[in-house]
């Protein structure tokens, strides 16, 4: 739990991942947060967009995190990949993974990041939570099978979206990024993060003051 915040806000924050990543990546704000990891079933539902998909689980998570947790802060979040309208999901596997890469490779591909803020404080559902979508456009270098091998058996980034890890060694594999908000694409988009903790009442500057 980080507690490097000079004025904490009382409110229990929760962060609803495994990812240590978005853990990390939340680690910035200097805010003190815990991890729970949330255990929900992701399969997407027939007929659901990719942008849809990452909303709901980005919900979901942080909806099933707060009901057993109380009164909370819980951030979900969700990342889907698409390309040509179809979703592109974690691969598991070496084999999966170079088919996506394959697929992907000298194209654009659009990455959904999906964010919920949960109230737990609040007893009304509708009113708890806070969701937003960030996209992030993503142009894969055109590189052969051998070099997409050698990067997958090095990097083994078959639990993420897209078979690529920007953080790590797969910013080699991409030719460019696009977006508002710089670290959707890791996992957690702190700018729309940010925003949504200003709403529920979290201060980030105001020394010796308290958050409402």
């Amino acid at each position: 739990m980080s507690q490097n915040h000079p004025n904490p806000t009382p409110v229990r924050l929760i962060l609803g991942s495994s990812s240590v990543y978005r853990k990390q990546l939340l680690s910035r704000l200097g805010l003190p947060f815990e991890t729970i990891a949330p255990d929900i079933d992701e399969t997407p539902h027939p007929g659901e967009t990719p942008e849809a998909t990452a909303l709901r689980l980005a919900r979901e998570k942080a909806a099933a995190i707060a009901a057993r947790v109380g009164p909370a802060l819980v951030i979900g979040s969700d990342q889907v990949a698409t390309l040509d309208g179809l979703q592109i999901g974690k691969p598991g596997n070496h084999a999966n993974a170079l088919k996506q890469l394959q697929l992907m490779r000298g194209r654009e591909v659009i990455f959904h990041t999906a964010l919920c803020l949960w109230d737990g404080r609040r007893a009304d559902a509708a009113a708890a939570a806070q969701v937003r979508n960030v996209q992030t456009l993503v142009r894969f270098r055109h590189l052969d099978d051998a070099e997409l091998n050698a990067y997958l058996r090095i990097e083994q980034p078959y639990d993420c979206a897209g078979s690529a890890k920007n953080e790590g060694l797969g910013i080699a594999i991409l030719e460019s990024i696009r977006s508002d908000d710089p670290t959707a694409l890791t996992g957690l988009p702190l700018i729309a993060l940010t925003g949504m903790l200003r709403q529920a009442g979290v201060t980030f500057f105001a020394a010796g003051a308290a958050n409402q």
